[in-house]
């Protein structure tokens, strides 16, 4: 195939998706751009023409799950009613974005502050965090969920056993049905005042 034309086949999207598949799998700092020139199986001047460079493909891809993220806490189930009804909702639709943009939070999750990108990320992520933790706190001043777990370390456990996914989820695997579910259930019987 002619370098022209695997060009034009080539856009940012799907770019990031290759570029995603070799950070996650090399590790962000083990990326050259040759390695995604060759993973893309195009010339890394092509990969220019789309993204100044590897930290662009970086921010491109954690902003990717973090919008995906943040969004949930601004749906309308989010918002309004019951604070233990509303974290139930966050929680399990944090499974399902995780799931549906798995090599995407995965990379978001492997991000350590080595780069001004990553650095954006974490603290990004700590927001993200922050705004769950102050969810369940309203909760558990309203009786809703039990008080004796300090909030922002139910948070922590509660983004540790979603988080967690990324480790054993396969799409299409035996475990592919109900996994939100299952994390929702168990966080929320073990919770609930």
């Amino acid at each position: 195939m002619a370098e022209n034309s695997t060009r034009t086949a080539y856009t940012v999207d799907s770019l990031l998706a290759v570029t995603v598949g070799v950070f996650n799998e090399r590790g962000y700092d083990g990326t050259s751009m040759e390695d995604l020139s060759r993973a893309a199986g195009i010339s890394k001047s092509s990969i220019y023409h789309h993204v100044r460079g590897k930290e662009e493909l970086l921010k491109l891809a954690v902003g990717r799950a973090l919008d995906a993220l943040f969004g949930i806490l601004a749906e309308p189930e989010a918002l309004t009613g019951r604070s233990v009804d509303r974290l139930e909702h966050v929680v399990r639709r944090t499974a399902e974005v995780l799931l549906a943009e798995l090599p995407y939070v995965t990379l978001l999750l492997r991000v350590r502050g080595n780069t001004a990108t990553e650095q954006w990320a974490l603290e990004r992520r700590r927001d993200f965090d922050h705004q769950v933790a102050e969810l369940l706190a309203a909760a558990v001043a309203a009786g809703e969920l039990r008080a004796d777990v300090e909030p922002r370390l139910a948070t922590r456990l509660l983004f540790g056993m979603i988080n967690s996914i990324v480790e054993w989820y396969r799409p299409g695997g035996k475990h592919a049905d109900g996994v939100a579910e299952a994390v929702v259930h168990l966080a929320f019987d073990g919770l609930r005042a």
